[in-house]
């Protein structure tokens, strides 16, 4: 039962996550909020299952943390920064992504 509500969950995550267009982002806890229910960690550990499933399609490069910065280290920080600067997205000096600009402001998810 719990793996299936768990299936379920993350098919949720997933269904937001593949809403954010190309060249926005949204942070772990905003996709959390607007599923309902649901942590930004718990957002964390769904994209976090992605890299063992083939061909899943998620944008989840898109999904950031509330500062606005890339929470992944090493290469997959690298290759994350890489595939959304491939979208348009900027970054300061600091690795920071201006929410203001680039945050992801659904109008209606009904």
């Amino acid at each position: 039962m719990d793996t299936d509500k768990n299936h379920q969950l993350h098919q949720r995550i997933f269904d937001m996550v593949e809403a954010i267009p190309a060249g926005k982002v949204a942070t772990y806890g905003q996709i959390g909020s607007m599923i309902g229910g649901c942590s930004g960690r718990m957002v964390g550990f769904a994209l976090a299952s992605l890299r063992y499933v083939e061909n899943q399609g998620v944008p989840w490069q898109r999904v950031i943390n509330r500062h606005g910065k890339i929470s992944l280290t090493g290469s997959e920080a690298a290759l994350q920064r890489a595939l959304l600067q491939d979208e348009g997205v900027r970054f300061d000096t600091n690795g920071v992504i201006d929410l203001s600009e680039f945050g992801w402001q659904p109008k209606d998810l009904s």
